[in-house]
C-alpha cells in the first residue's frame, strides 16, 4: 500500500476488567486485575492482521499516537506505527498493553488493594494507623513480584477478550522482546510470527548487576519507607534519580555520549565542586529527574525483578552432560604438547586456562541444548533484530537465539543493524530496521519443513 506517513492521531485507551483470580509464577494470587491498552487500525472480519505490541520497562500501552490536540509528544514507539510506517495500521489492527504490575493504568503497586476493602465497600481496617483505617489501601509492596511468563498469561486472557485467536504478529523490543519470544514458547499456536528487537534470552550476570544497583539506590532512598511512601506522604525521588541515570548509561554508548558531550562544561570553566559542572551530568539528571516524576518506585522494582528472571528455557532444562567437545579436545592437545616444555608453574596456569575454556565451552553448549529443547515445538517464523552498538543485549545474545532456531529447523531472519545509539536504537527511526520489520510482518507466511511434516501426519491420521 502506497501513501504518505503519517499519525494515527488521537486515541483513547481502554480498560478490560478481568473479574476471575489470576495464578502467578511466585504462587500468589491476584483475585482480579484491570489492563489497559490501546488500539490502531482496524480489526478485519476474521481476526487475521491484529499485530501485539509488547512494551519495555519504562513503556506503557501509549505507543502511537496522541491523547489529545494540545499533547506534544506522541507515543513511544510513533515512528513505528501507524500510516503506511513499518507497522502499518492501514493493513493491520494493533495493540498495545500496559502490563500488570506497572502505573500506567493496569493493576500494579498504585492501585487499591482489594484485600483493603471490604465486600460491602467499607475500609478493612486491618492497621493500626487512624489515617489506614480510614480510606482503601494502594497495594504497594504488598503487589506480588511477576513475570515475563505472568505477562504473557495476561495478554493470552486478553486476546481472548478481544476474540483474537491468533496474532499475525507479536513484536517487542528490549524486555518487550522477551515478552514476544515467551509468547512463542508458552501459546505456539497463537501467533504466526515472532519479532525479537534488541533482547536476549536471558540476563548476564552484568544485566543483573545493574539492575541491583538501581534497586538499591531507590531501597536505600530514606524516603522510601518499606514500599509505603505513598501511605506516609514520601516519595523516593532521589532513589529513582539515580536508578534511571544507572540504566540510562547503559543504553547510551561511549561514542554516542562523546559525540554529544565529550567534555563539554556547562558554565565553560571548573567550579571546584560537586554540583553540576559536565554537559554530560546536567543531561542525566534531567533525564532521571523527568523519570522520576512519571514513573512508580514499586514499580521500578517489580519490572527488574522480572527482567532478572526471565528465562524460557527454564521448564526446559538442558541434559546434563560430562562429553568434553570436539574444540575442547583440539584445544588441550596443542596446550598438552607445549606443556611439557615449560616449568610447572607454568603448567598449573595453563590448565586452569584449559578448565575455564572447558568450562564455557560446556556452559555455552547446554544453553544452546535448553534454547532447542524451548523452541522445539514452536510454530511461527521469527525475525530477531540486534544493533551494533548495543552493549546491553549485544549482538551475541541475539546470535544465541538465531543459532538455537536454526538448530531446531525454525524459519528465523536475523540481521545485525549498524547504529550509533546504543540499546536505545530500538527506538530510533533507522530505515534498514524499518524496512526489516516491515517486509518481515508483509512477506508471505513460510512453513518450515518441519512443521509441514507433523501438519501431513495429523490430517492422515484423521
Amino acid at each position: 500500500m502506497t501513501g504518505s506517513i503519517g499519525s494515527v492521531g488521537i486515541v483513547t485507551p481502554q480498560i478490560f476488567h478481568f473479574a476471575e483470580p489470576l495464578t502467578l509464577e511466585c504462587n500468589r494470587t491476584l483475585p482480579s486485575f484491570d489492563l489497559i491498552i490501546e488500539t490502531y487500525g482496524t480489526l478485519n472480519s476474521d481476526q487475521s492482521n491484529a499485530i501485539l505490541i509488547c512494551h519495555a520497562l519504562s513503556g506503557s500501552h501509549h505507543a502511537a499516537g496522541f491523547h489529545n490536540a494540545d499533547e506534544k509528544k506522541a507515543g513511544w514507539w510513533d515512528n513505528m506505527i501507524g500510516p503506511n510506517k513499518a507497522i502499518d495500521t492501514n493493513q493491520f489492527y494493533v495493540v498495545c498493553v500496559n502490563n500488570i504490575g506497572s502505573c500506567f493504568g493496569s493493576t500494579g503497586p498504585t492501585t487499591i488493594n482489594p484485600e483493603s476493602v471490604k465486600s460491602d465497600g467499607s475500609v478493612n481496617a486491618h492497621s493500626e494507623s487512624a489515617n489506614e483505617r480510614s480510606e482503601p489501601q494502594v497495594y504497594g509492596p504488598d503487589f506480588p513480584l511477576i513475570t515475563i511468563k505472568d505477562w504473557v498469561k495476561t495478554q493470552a486472557m486478553l486476546s481472548d477478550r478481544l476474540g483474537i485467536d491468533v496474532w499475525h504478529a507479536v513484536v517487542g523490543g528490549s524486555m518487550g522482546g522477551m515478552q514476544a519470544l515467551q509468547w512463542s514458547v508458552d501459546y505456539p499456536a497463537r501467533l504466526k510470527r515472532c519479532v525479537v528487537i534488541a533482547s536476549t534470552p536471558k540476563l548476564s550476570a552484568q544485566n543483573i548487576a545493574f539492575n541491583e544497583v538501581a534497586r538499591q539506590s531507590i531501597l536505600s532512598d530514606p524516603d522510601f519507607k518499606d514500599g509505603r511512601y505513598l501511605q506516609a506522604g514520601t516519595y523516593p525521588r532521589r532513589g529513582l534519580i539515580l536508578a534511571r541515570m544507572v540504566g540510562h548509561i547503559t543504553y547510551l554508548t561511549d561514542d554516542a555520549m562523546k559525540a554529544k558531550f565529550g567534555r563539554d562544561l556547562k558554565s565553560g570553566k571548573f567550579m571546584y565542586g560537586y554540583d553540576v559542572e559536565f554537559q554530560v551530568e546536567s543531561y542525566l539528571r534531567y533525564q532521571g529527574e523527568r523519570f522520576s516524576e512519571n514513573f512508580d518506585a514499586n514499580t521500578y522494582l517489580l519490572m527488574t525483578k522480572a527482567l532478572d528472571y526471565f528465562d524460557p528455557t527454564r521448564d526446559y532444562p538442558s541434559a546434563s552432560t560430562t562429553e568434553t567437545t570436539e574444540p575442547s579436545i583440539q584445544i588441550e592437545s596443542s596446550i598438552a604438547a607445549s606443556v611439557n616444555a615449560t616449568k610447572e608453574a607454568s603448567e598449573s596456569e595453563l590448565e586452569d586456562t584449559i578448565t575455564s575454556l572447558d568450562e564455557h565451552t560446556h556452559d555455552r553448549q547446554q544453553e544452546l541444548t535448553a534454547l532447542k529443547a524451548a523452541f522445539a515445538h514452536t510454530q511461527c517464523q521469527y525475525l530477531v533484530v540486534s544493533f551494533t552498538t548495543d552493549w546491553r543485549f549485544a549482538p551475541e545474545r541475539s546470535q544465541e537465539i538465531v543459532d538455537a532456531l536454526m538448530a531446531t529447523g525454525k524459519p528465523v531472519s536475523y540481521i545485525n543493524v549498524d547504529a550509533p545509539h546504543g540499546h536505545d536504537s530500538f527506538l530510533f527511526d533507522i530505515p534498514r530496521y524499518m524496512g526489516a520489520v516491515k517486509g518481515f510482518l508483509t512477506a508471505p507466511f513460510m512453513v518450515n519443513s518441519q512443521s509441514k511434516s507433523n501438519q501431513e501426519k495429523s490430517g492422515a491420521r484423521s
